[in-house]
């Protein structure tokens, strides 16, 4: 015991103790490293994939297979109504025979004409009435004074049923495409301009006030915030006007015209041919359809944050 204990004297201090001023300290006992395992990952399977597919085709058009559907339903009751409910064909006629009487008229060539002659007033009427609408509307939405004087009238003559005055229009512009013009642009111009007032006067203020420390004019004001933030109002405005513009093709060509859709739904009921009759209405009624959906497509376009899902 007295050996190794004369032993450990005669040791230095400096061979036991750290060299003072680093950081080498007696090691100590390392544990082993901990293995981190990761998750693995789970294989995707050829069953995975089309599920996959199948959620992303239907996240995607699931507005368009849902109004199909309903299309194809609405379709199929026709039908039976027609051919099991509603028999008289003087008050009623199945599908399957307006379509019938549809290929007859397409193939004679008639009702291309006829289509020409209304979708024309309908393009030019309702252009018109997109411009001078927008052009007031942004002008009564910028100007408190002209929409002070603007606002009555606006409002009166929106509240007028215009479809009265229609006969009138006919009698003073003839029977010709410029009374069919001036009917569908009366009909359509107030939705657009009443909603272009709307999407102006809605514009978010903190924007109006961002851009006037910027030192922007009130031009610049106009083109890069107030007309951005009201294009949603104004192509909800066209979604309404395009239906107006449809109701006034028809009265426009019910009247004393001699082509058109609105005369070929008139002279069939007169006839009695409501087969006939009912390829008119068919026609205006998808026309209305494929033009409201793609204003909405095009209000999805340049203003995606309006359109969401509800999640419950």
């Amino acid at each position: 015991m007295d050996h190794w204990t004369g032993t450990l004297r005669s040791i230095p201090d400096q061979m036991l103790l750290p060299r003072s001023g680093s950081n080498e300290s007696i090691p100590a006992k390392r544990s082993a490293p901990a293995q981190c395992e990761a998750a693995p990952r789970p294989a995707v399977t050829s069953q995975q994939r089309p599920s996959t597919a199948a959620a992303e085709f239907w996240r995607t058009y699931h507005a368009l297979i849902r109004g199909t559907c309903s299309v194809i339903i609405a379709l199929i009751a026709w039908e039976i109504v027609g051919r099991y409910g509603l028999t008289s064909r003087l008050t009623f006629a199945p599908l399957s025979a307006v379509l019938a009487e549809l290929a007859k008229l397409w193939g004679t060539g008639e009702l291309e004409r006829h289509m020409m002659v209304s979708f024309t007033a309908l393009a030019v009427g309702f252009g018109i009435a997109a411009i001078v609408g927008i052009l007031i509307g942004s002008l009564t939405g910028i100007n408190a004074a002209v929409g002070e004087h603007l606002d009555p009238l606006i409002n009166a003559l929106y509240a007028t049923p215009l479809v009265a005055l229609s006969p009138i229009l006919i009698l003073a512009l003839g029977i010709g495409p410029v009374s069919k013009v001036a009917i569908v642009f009366m009909l359509a111009v107030f939705p657009i301009l009443i909603n272009t007032n709307a999407g102006i006067k809605s514009a978010d203020e903190s924007l109006i006030e961002a851009a006037r420390s910027f030192a922007a004019t009130r031009y610049d004001i106009f083109w890069r915030v107030l007309l951005p933030s009201a294009l949603p109002f104004i192509i909800a405005g066209f979604r309404l006007g395009i239906g107006r513009g449809l109701i006034g093709i028809f009265i426009g060509e019910m009247f004393g015209a001699q082509e058109g859709l609105g005369y070929l739904i008139a002279l069939s009921a007169q006839m009695f041919d409501i087969p006939g009759m009912f390829v008119g209405v068919l026609i205006l009624a998808t026309t209305g359809v494929l033009c409201t959906a793609m204003f909405e497509y095009l209000e999805r376009r340049i203003a995606p944050w309006r359109h969401f899902d509800l999640k419950a």
